[in-house]
């Protein structure tokens, strides 16, 4: 699994759950996303987004992976 966190609101993309509300399929990786895709909660681009490890599935406790 991996897991993108957005810089600004926190948001986290898991790559296992996908975006189904905009058309990701389950098992999406963070590099098939679209180039054009945008955080579902604040439109934030994917150059906003760091790869995260650890912590709880709400988002409390990640790890910016360097």
């Amino acid at each position: 699994m991996s897991t993108w966190t957005c810089v600004r609101c926190q948001h986290s993309y898991h790559s296992d759950e996908g975006d189904l509300a905009h058309g990701i399929s389950p098992g999406t990786s963070w590099d098939d996303l679209p180039e054009d895709w945008t955080c579902p909660d604040c439109k934030a681009p994917k150059f906003e987004f760091h790869q995260t490890t650890g912590g709880s599935r709400d988002g409390s406790g990640w790890a910016t992976q360097g």
